[in-house]
């Protein structure tokens, strides 16, 4: 699903135009890259968390030219799906 399908989606279900929903859907995506950026975690009960998860520093081989890379220590955005969300998946 794009981020078209679920504009056009709550539009249907709520009956507020495309525009608008537009809008709101792209202030959350930048509310919710703006907190996790600033290394403050997201919070969505029943649906998940956007969190910052920290990798360890490693070492890698690049095997076409036979050589160890090292990879510092690094963090990434990661969603972590709320127990309820993960239920409904199983079911």
């Amino acid at each position: 699903m794009t981020k078209a399908d679920i504009v056009n989606e709550i539009a249907k279900n709520t009956g507020i135009e495309k525009i608008q929903v537009l809008a709101v859907v792209e202030a959350f995506m930048e509310t919710v890259k703006g907190s996790v950026t600033k290394g403050q975690p997201v919070y969505l009960r029943g649906f998940g968390s956007f969190i910052i998860k920290h990798r360890a520093p490693k070492a890698a081989r690049n095997i076409t030219k036979k050589t160890t890379i090292n990879i510092p220590a690094h963090d990434i955005p990661a969603f972590k799906p709320a127990k309820v969300f993960v239920a409904a998946l199983k079911k």
